[in-house]
């Protein structure tokens, strides 16, 4: 099942709707991380709202994405992990370590907006 990629500004923007094979996962990230380049995105969203369950390898692969668009220039934010989703992360060992979390899209878009204001103070 493909995700769409919505473009929003400089941002880009990935809700996954339901549950994902590892093969989607994969293809998410190789799309995500071309179009970074393609569309000078300065950051990327993926909303996790609808995932009841994220095992090893979903987390493994948004922590690799997020990575690989950082070395492209762009933020990564994953946004929406539900309670239940975190708990049983925790309690499995799993991280984000490195990744941006929030809330929700609302709040991620603002984590974006603040990042690339202090990027451009700094620059």
């Amino acid at each position: 099942m493909e995700v769409p990629i919505l473009k929003q500004g400089f941002y880009l923007i990935a809700s996954i709707q339901s549950a994902l094979t590892d093969e989607d996962l994969s293809q998410l990230r190789e799309a995500l991380v071309e179009r970074v380049g393609r569309l000078r995105a300065r950051g990327v969203i993926v909303d996790v709202t609808a995932l009841d369950v994220m095992d090893s390898f979903a987390v493994r692969t948004l922590r690799d994405l997020a990575h690989m668009t950082k070395l492209r220039g762009a933020e990564t934010v994953i946004v929406g992990i539900q309670p239940e989703v975190a708990f049983a992360m925790v309690q499995l060992g799993l991280t984000l370590k490195g990744v941006s979390t929030a809330l929700d899209l609302e709040e991620g878009l603002a984590f974006l907006d603040m990042s690339g204001r202090e990027r451009t103070r700094r620059g």
